[in-house]
């Protein structure tokens, strides 16, 4: 990286939606004050469906680079820069989260001094070096995370009050956040139930099963459930036929954990090799990473929606991975 990534003159941000993403975000737009924020997710992005988003003006971060962007910010393995895009200044280092790319930029021209704390926890969550101790707590940036979670519109809330420098626990107790808290906390009992009924442990690997149900649940979540019963998890989340851009919808998908309470210095098996196996544009992080599911005829991939039995014909297959392990 020659080129001065803060001489750009961003005018988008197009970011995930996941504590890192919008932590991301945040710290830019302490930068380019007037950025656009927009969140999205890598299937879309990879699906082509962001690319009217994409020039020289655009700064995309903690997902895929795209090579119509000006700026591109990632810490995933998946997507190391191979090879230089013409135009596209990539700032990709293996930091525990993108936030903390971020913050080491901008903080070397202004004092971001504030969010040094937050910083911590978004690396703890995103890197996998949260404590089961502290998952389970009631610390305010766990549960700003899982606010986070809910929606783009608590995204957005949780990531201006973050640019306007307020502390974790008063954007906690600004009125529209606060009543997410209290859903979420309602919602997590639910899950919490659910995931119990819903998973199912081979050869220490904990499946749980919420596609369907609208809901979804990170891996952190089913491997405080497990404890000590898995070294890693698969969670099968979205719905049957749907397709990126659908309103509360999403194409039925695999996520993949590692247990992090367990394995504190990296799990027993990569992966991305489940992640990437069927779906050429699955990925992420050695111990957390995700993909579509995807339908399978005589072990092949076919163009057609997938189905239940194709969720059975995935998951056999990774499971088969994970025994070679």
């Amino acid at each position: 990286m020659d080129a001065d990534p803060l001489s750009l003159n961003i005018v988008r941000i197009v970011t995930d939606s996941d504590l890192d993403g919008v932590v991301t975000a945040a710290i830019l737009r302490r930068w380019w004050p007037d950025s656009e924020v927009i969140f999205g997710h890598p299937g879309e992005l990879r699906a082509g469906l962001l690319d009217h988003l994409m020039d020289r003006g655009t700064a995309v971060c903690d997902l895929p680079r795209h090579p119509d962007c000006g700026l591109s910010i990632d810490h995933h393995q998946s997507n190391i820069p191979v090879g230089d895009e013409m135009g596209v200044i990539s700032v990709w280092k293996p930091t525990p989260s993108a936030a903390r790319i971020a913050y080491d930029l901008v903080n070397e021209r202004m004092d971001i001094s504030d969010l040094e704390e937050l910083l911590e926890w978004v690396d703890k969550l995103d890197g996998g070096g949260v404590s089961r101790e502290e998952y389970l707590s009631d610390e305010p940036a766990v549960w700003l995370g899982r606010v986070i979670d809910v929606n783009e519109g608590t995204a957005m809330a949780v990531l201006e009050a973050l640019q306007q420098g307020m502390e974790i626990e008063d954007i906690l107790r600004v009125p529209m956040i606060s009543a997410k808290l209290e859903e979420r906390k309602v919602e997590r009992e639910l899950l919490s139930t659910i995931i119990s009924d819903r998973t199912r442990f081979v050869d220490r690997m904990a499946i749980a099963r919420l596609d369907g149900l609208g809901m979804r649940s990170n891996g952190y979540h089913i491997t405080a459930f497990a404890g000590d019963s898995c070294d890693a998890c698969i969670v099968i989340h979205g719905d049957m036929g749907a397709s990126f851009g659908e309103e509360g919808r999403y194409p039925v998908s695999a996520s993949f954990y590692t247990n992090s309470f367990l394995h504190k210095e990296g799990g027993v098996f990569d992966l991305t090799q489940l992640a990437t196996y069927f779906d050429t544009d699955g990925g992420g992080h050695a111990n957390a990473c995700g993909c579509r599911i995807k339908a399978l005829e005589d072990g092949l991939v076919v163009d057609r929606d997938a189905t239940e039995e194709d969720v059975k014909k995935n998951i056999s297959k990774w499971l088969e991975l994970w025994s070679e392990r």
